[in-house]
């Protein structure tokens, strides 16, 4: 199996030192192992020249081959560990940045039935969540629904993000009781990068409305945005599920958008004939949340 795990690191970092080292063995005793995998299985895996090339066609086969065993003794070692009635392990979870709120119920309520439980969770595009559930480098993924590249995966809606203007109480227009999108266009923007699926979202709703918004800012963070509604004074518009990060609602007013504009989240996990009992408990779990009842009472709150 480390062998097997090597070829896994080379194939994802592209380079024999730095996956050497990530395998925490010497340079030359990486590459070793990785001929000895050649020659066990009679076969040319990579592809050489001064520099690691990439890998042969047969070479990526064993790769998606390589990496569904990893993920099967992953799971066997979960299964080990429940044996004691006692699920322990590390959940490896993508999940888009306007989602990150709702992870946090997920971890909570998972650590509250499986205290041993470990979470590694990465802010990614929904690109890049597909991706990595396909090469078994996620368990599960938070991401927006609707998407024709969900077809195969496990899927579980959990909650329809609301969009809403988020704005410093001392604006001028905070009293009003909502915005068109046309009227949002005109204020100064600070909104996520166009690279990013949430902008590309908003971007076609302001089409379909017919303007274009005054973006002053750009940023990959959503801490970012509303940093600089509260600093400088600028506007964004966010999920309301972001509200419960954001605080009392003092400084800030959330105001709905005409027409409003929603979009499904859920969880989801690639389809396999025998899930890790990790991923099922995960799935259980995410099943008794009640997100869109604790998110849509946020939006009273910044009135």
């Amino acid at each position: 199996m480390k062998k097997l795990n090597y070829l896994i690191a080379l194939a994802k970092i592209g380079h024999f030192g730095r996956a050497a080292e990530a395998c925490h063995i010497s340079q030359p005793a990486f590459s070793s192992a990785i001929q000895h995998l050649e020659e066990e299985l009679g076969v040319t895996l990579v592809q050489r020249g001064q520099r690691f090339m990439g890998l042969t066609p047969v070479g990526e086969k064993v790769l998606l081959r390589a990496q569904r065993l990893a993920a099967d003794w992953e799971s066997l070692k979960q299964e080990a560990a429940a044996s004691a009635e006692q699920l322990a392990g590390t959940l490896r979870i993508g999940v888009i940045p306007t989602a990150l709120t709702a992870s946090t119920f997920f971890t909570q309520a998972y650590r509250k039935e499986y205290p041993r439980m470990h979470f590694k969770l990465f802010s990614l595009s929904a690109e890049i969540i597909f991706r990595k559930l396909d090469a078994f480098e996620l368990d599960l993924g938070f991401t927006y629904l609707g998407d024709p590249r969900l077809q195969g995966l496990h899927i579980l809606p959990l909650y329809r993000e609301n969009y809403v203007l988020l704005a410093r109480r001392s604006w001028e227009g905070a009293r009003l009781s909502s915005m068109t999108w046309l009227d949002v266009a005109k204020l100064p923007m600070c909104l996520l990068t166009p690279n990013m699926h949430n902008r590309q979202l908003l971007d076609a709703v302001f089409r379909d409305a017919g303007a274009s918004p005054n973006v002053v800012v750009e940023t990959d963070s959503v801490l970012t945005l509303y940093a600089h509604v509260v600093g400088a004074g600028l506007f964004t518009i966010l999920p309301h599920s972001l509200l419960s990060t954001i605080g009392t609602g003092q400084e800030l007013v959330a105001m709905p958008l005409h027409p409003p504009f929603y979009r499904q989240i859920g969880l989801i996990a690639p389809h396999q004939k025998q899930s890790s009992q990790m991923q099922e408990a995960a799935w259980k779990i995410a099943e008794t949340l009640e997100l869109q009842k604790q998110f849509d009472g946020l939006i009273s709150r910044f009135d």
